[in-house]
């Protein structure tokens, strides 16, 4: 018996344009792009997908949440309590 799987994937990428960049932004972009070695295209690429991601639970923003938890608590001398197992 043989199967066969006729399902093929059409990839397509979106367009987006942008008009009215400030000289400013402009020139911050391509020195960024120049620095990384990359195109232009390529740089907003990046820094887009960067920052469609902020939105999305970070390891930095779990370790504030527990940080927040745990803040007030008092906490031992680790190195203090080893030594005084190790004496013992």
């Amino acid at each position: 018996m043989q199967l066969k799987c006729n399902y093929t994937r059409e990839l397509t990428m979106k367009s987006l344009t942008i008009r009215n960049i400030p000289d400013q932004v402009y020139e911050k972009l391509t020195g960024l792009a120049r620095r990384n070695k990359r195109s232009l295209q390529k740089q907003i690429q990046m820094v887009l997908e960067r920052e469609s991601h902020l939105g999305e639970t970070s390891c930095i923003s779990e370790a504030r949440v527990l940080r927040d938890r745990f803040s007030g608590r008092e906490w031992g001398d680790i190195v203090k309590d080893i030594r005084k197992e190790r004496e013992r």
